[in-house]
């Protein structure tokens, strides 16, 4: 694979930044933003008021703790444009999310916030191996979803071209990405390795394809998918990472100097790890939920956002900035059984390490009598796709399961093709526990 490090004169200033500059920074921009919620926003001026605080009780960064959190729920009471900051007239774009669990949570951009986001996609572009004059395909969705339309700015503002193929049609994807020689690929890894399969139906090899770096986001994905990709494309794949309700894809980036975690771009976003629980904060290094508090957010400033997300925060290498570890898993997402707790993401790094097994899995879950139970269904590679094969494997990996997760797990080792594939976030869990709510 190519050598991609990025010229340190193409950088911004703030990537750079000594660490007691850009703490500056963050709390200028931090006392602008609560100052602006507390007068603009109600909810923020009712949840102040409650917790006994006003815009000058922050004196540093340490009071970011003293103030009070913002969830999803609150974004949902808050329905359609309840956290505004500014009047609707200065607004320039909405995203919406899914809402599959409830009412969507909606935000707004200013033409100021469209500036930012353009600037920090294209900023996490380049620091992924991406350069002005490269061709892009975004295989995000469009529309309400953030994915596709943060991606495309982003690019054009790195002054790439931009390819918006969007996702599905996949054979087209494969088409695409054949006849125009793109350098780079944006989308999920769950997608990522759907559109590799197909390369082989199709009788290609993806590894002859011109794609240099696959910028991969939207959901967790473990280390060996990383291997994986980059085995079967010969090309760096690197994690991307943002929500809608923060700003979208863009808010941390993998570097692809050193692949080691996302670098926060802390001059926009303000990071804490709290307890899941508790919310207490946690010293950096130690594992919990990720918040975020927007420090230049003109339309919508979220002050201490919970994203649900599970990782912990690490030292700066290639940027000043510190970094955040891969996520691990969301605490919607979690997994109770029998008293222990468990991630998707921990079942697909058992997969993908027994060779004949392939990337595409579901953990279904059950409850036959009293207790619940979990069957891991699974998918053969095709050269692994035998009956007695499959039984082996079946075997070796929910052995494997007990050992790592504690608890009896079963494994349902099936043909190639049999599961449905995702054209965008993968379907990791099936629950089919009576009363439990569609995941």
């Amino acid at each position: 694979m190519l050598d991609l490090t990025p010229d340190p004169s193409s950088l911004d200033p703030e990537e750079l930044a000594p660490p007691e500059r850009l703490r500056d920074l963050q709390l200028q921009r931090l006392q602008l933003t609560v100052e602006r919620a507390f007068e603009a926003v109600p909810f923020y001026r009712r949840a102040f008021t409650e917790a006994g605080l006003r815009p000058q009780d922050v004196h540093s960064l340490d009071d970011l703790a003293r103030l009070p959190f913002t969830t999803k729920e609150d974004l949902r009471l808050s329905y359609p444009l309840g956290m505004l900051a500014v009047p609707r007239s200065q607004l320039l774009r909405i995203h919406a999310s899914s809402g599959t669990t409830g009412k969507p949570t909606v935000v707004a951009y200013t033409k100021g916030d469209l500036d930012s986001w353009s600037a920090l996609v294209a900023r996490s572009i380049r620091a992924a191996g991406g350069r002005p004059g490269d061709l892009v395909h975004v295989a995000y969705g469009y529309g309400l979803f953030t994915g596709g339309l943060g991606a495309h700015y982003g690019a054009e503002r790195l002054g790439c071209t931009v390819v918006p193929a969007s996702g599905g049609m996949t054979e087209r994807q494969v088409t695409l990405l054949r006849d125009l020689r793109a350098d780079v690929i944006m989308l999920t890894p769950s997608y990522m390795l759907v559109i590799l399969d197909e390369f082989e139906r199709l009788g290609f090899d993806p590894r002859e394809s011109a794609l240099k770096v696959g910028i991969l986001g939207a959901e967790p994905w473990t280390e060996e998918m990383r291997q994986e990709i980059e085995a079967r494309a010969d090309m760096h794949a690197v994690d991307i990472y943002g929500l809608s309700e923060v700003m979208g894809p863009g808010v941390a980036q993998e570097c692809v100097e050193t692949k080691d975690g996302l670098t926060i771009w802390e001059d926009h976003f303000l990071p804490e790890v709290v307890d899941p629980v508790s919310g207490a904060p946690l010293p950096d290094g130690e594992p919990g939920e990720l918040v975020l508090t927007t420090l230049t957010k003109e339309a919508m400033p979220l002050i201490r956002y919970r994203t649900r997300d599970l990782t912990r925060l690490l030292p700066g290498t290639a940027r000043t900035m510190r970094r955040m570890e891969r996520i691990r898993g969301r605490t919607d997402d979690m997994i109770i059984l029998r008293g222990v707790n468990l991630f998707p993401s921990q079942v697909e790094e058992l997969v993908l390490r027994i060779p004949g097994l392939s990337p595409h899995f579901l953990c279904v879950l059950s409850r036959p009598e009293r207790l619940d139970e979990m069957t891991v269904r699974v998918e053969a590679r095709p050269e692994a796709a035998s009956a007695e094969r499959r039984s082996r494997m079946g075997a070796e990996l929910s052995q494997r399961l007990k050992h790592a997760l504690g608890v009896t797990v079963a494994a349902d080792v099936i043909e190639p093709g049999v599961l449905e594939r995702s054209l965008g976030k993968a379907k990791r869990v099936l629950d089919l526990r009576p009363g439990t709510p569609a995941r």
